[in-house]
């Protein structure tokens, strides 16, 4: 199977392998009463290929080459007897992709965008020569082919382009616009976010609002942009997001698709494994498996890498994890720990809200395809999803990101061994580490004006770190008389397990020369404090229970990057165990 082709007609000349889903133009066609679809969902789940089989099925020719006989075989041609092909061929089409608009500034971005309505309009050079438009359409014309136009023009380009196609062939052409948000996103991460949307709204406001020119529009994208930044005053749309149950199988593999696809490859033998690290995506009642991670692994024969991770740089869902209040890194520990959470998500996506409003990064992430929505359910209150993380494939993204982060930008080699100081009780070893961590990381989450947030980060850490079939992770859980911090218990009751019980403290208001002192000896007040409660309120009872021999209780005492480590180790006499 190929990757990385995204042109239906290419794959069709090469006599390429692909997965047929072109009864999507079947249910494209069907939907006559939405005039504008707007169809959300993850990067590389198969949109600019569905967008390119929809130009292909209706264009008589794409690219110079005939579509005419390019859908024989497919299900498309025989569906309902195979009347739907009535329609192939006869519509003209303006194609468009903003999926490579992304640069470091506006003015880079306006200008790739110039260039590619250039390119667009070329496809339909023919019409300069037609006799059916005035000189003033085509002096039009001409200025945007030359690059005189000025950005009004480019504006209504769209629109124009709409206008002179209808009025050439006398049918209204349709519309179909891919990862409209591609330049959009972009303009947030390098701060024109503002200009960006100013300029996108007014081509889409153009071409969709109050056109009588074209005659339907599909546009994809990774997020539904809230209605009042791009799509303002549009009342012809609508949106299938990856909640809604329309166009659900059309995007990404389903497991009957992969089923044969693994079987047509002679690797059944792999299917549980290659289950657990790409599927568990949910598109409206859809279970489906991830394009891009399968076409890879089948092509590598089978072999189980992070492939569509490792396509991005994940800049933002970095910078979100890493940045986030308390409240939700705790929340992400269960997930790491494979427990669902449940929130009310709104669809509706507002870039600005995403760092004063958890609600919006928990809506990107679902549909970025970095967390899966199951059990949706439409309340009073909004749509309220069982969240989880889909596969072992994003669990090893964020276990890398956070690995990067805690390590201070030092390899995957040194975190592990930083994890197996703490894990071995060799307290010195990892209060060394430890400092390191502390030093490069501050800059990042100031601990001194949220202490916790680091602590968080750092319980994100080992839960993403420590494999599931090796350890256990445990946060916050009643043991004994209280609840103990953190808990790290092996799969082997042989090995040690693991209680830490963390302190944080402000800086204490005494002369600067006397600070470094009375800090050291306040943070080991502090860490006994921790190490005594964790032996007063037997946090180790449901530990000893459980059958452990060895355990090592650690307190942790911190103040901004200084912090103090005290352990103890015990062995559990297995004759007195009750």
């Amino acid at each position: 199977m190929q990757v990385g082709f995204d042109d239906f007609g290419k794959v069709r000349a090469n006599g390429l392998a692909f997965v047929d889903k072109t009864l999507f133009i079947k249910d494209v066609l069907d939907n006559k009463g939405t005039e504008v679809s707007v169809i959300t969902r993850p990067r590389r789940f198969g949109k600019t290929f569905n967008l390119s089989t929809l130009h292909y099925f209706l264009a008589s020719e794409v690219n110079q080459q005939k579509t005419e006989n390019l859908f024989d075989g497919l299900k498309i041609s025989t569906a309902d007897n195979g009347s739907y092909m009535q329609h192939q061929g006869k519509q003209p089409v303006v194609f468009i992709s903003f999926k490579g608009i992304s640069s470091g500034s506006y003015d880079l971005t306006y200008s790739q965008l110039s260039t590619l309505i250039i390119n667009v309009f070329n496809e339909h050079n023919y019409l300069g020569q037609s006799d059916k438009l005035t000189k003033s359409d085509k002096e039009t014309f001409q200025s945007i082919l030359s690059k005189q136009a000025d950005r009004a023009v480019i504006e209504d380009s769209l629109r124009f382009l709409t206008s002179i196609l209808f009025k050439h062939f006398g049918i209204k052409p349709w519309l179909l616009i891919d990862e409209y948000d591609t330049p959009i996103q972009s303009g947030y991460l390098d701060n024109y976010y503002d200009k960006i949307v100013n300029l996108i709204r007014g081509m889409l406001g153009a071409a969709l609002k109050t056109n009588p020119y074209f005659e339907r529009a599909i546009i994809t994208g990774i997020l539904r942009v809230a209605k009042e930044s791009i799509f303002s005053g549009l009342n012809n749309l609508k949106v299938y997001s990856l909640l809604h149950p329309k166009y659900g199988q059309y995007f990404g593999f389903t497991e009957e698709e992969v089923a044969s696809l693994l079987k047509q490859a002679r690797l059944e033998e792999k299917a549980e494994d290659i289950k657990r690290w790409y599927n568990g995506y949910r598109f409206g009642n859809t279970t489906v498996y991830n394009p891009w991670s399968i076409a890879n692994c089948i092509q590598e024969s089978g072999e189980l890498k992070p492939y569509w991770a490792n396509t991005s740089e994940n800049a933002l869902i970095k910078d979100l994890l890493i940045q986030s209040p308390v409240s939700f890194k705790k929340q992400f520990e269960r997930l790491l720990q494979d427990q669902p959470i449940e929130k009310i998500i709104d669809e509706n996506m507002v870039f600005g809200d995403l760092k004063k409003n958890p609600s919006a990064v928990w809506n990107l992430l679902i549909m970025t395809g970095y967390l899966k929505a199951t059990a949706v359910v439409e309340t009073e209150q909004g749509t309220e999803c069982q969240i989880e993380i889909p596969n072992i494939e994003i669990r090893s993204l964020y276990r890398k990101i956070i690995e990067q982060w805690l390590g201070s930008g030092k390899d995957v080699e040194w975190y592990n061994q930083f994890l197996e100081f703490l894990l071995h009780g060799e307290v010195e070893k990892f209060s060394e580490s430890l400092e390191q961590v502390l030093i490069q990381t501050i800059s990042v989450h100031d601990t001194a004006k949220q202490p916790e947030a680091f602590f968080h980060g750092f319980m994100l850490g080992l839960t993403a770190s420590l494999s599931k079939n090796d350890h256990e992770i445990k946060s916050n859980r009643e043991s004994g008389y209280g609840r103990y911090d953190i808990a790290i218990l092996p799969k082997d009751i042989s090995k040690p397990a693991i209680v830490l019980e963390l302190k944080s403290m402000t800086s204490p208001k005494v002369p600067k020369k006397n600070l470094a002192k009375v800090l050291d000896s306040l943070l080991d007040r502090e860490a006994q404090k921790a190490l005594g409660q964790i032996n007063k309120q037997q946090y180790v009872a449901e530990i000893v229970q459980r059958g452990f021999v060895n355990i090592i209780k650690i307190g942790l005492a911190f103040c901004g990057k200084n912090f103090k480590v005290v352990s103890e180790k015990s062995r559990v006499d297995q004759r007195t165990r009750g």
